[in-house]
């Protein structure tokens, strides 16, 4: 098996890994509202994908009002 003739030093080391490291997910402009969203996703503010509406935002929103409502109940 191959081994190393020599161990490497700490400089070559972190500066190969210094390249690797996490960028975050990239991020796009909706065409239609400008909202800053993650590529290949649908925009969570209008809910338009490709110049389509595949997310009905004012349901989800009427949703959301009544789970809070339903959990102010509860306490």
């Amino acid at each position: 098996m191959p081994v190393p003739k020599q161990q490497r030093s700490r400089q070559k080391v972190r500066t190969r890994r210094g390249s690797v490291s996490y960028k975050g997910p990239q991020t796009s402009k909706c065409p239609k509202c400008g909202f800053e969203k993650v590529a290949h996703r649908a925009c969570p503010e209008c809910g338009t994908y490709k110049d389509r509406e595949v997310i009905d935002v004012a349901k989800r929103e009427k949703r959301a009002e009544k789970k809070l409502k339903s959990q102010e109940e509860e306490e």
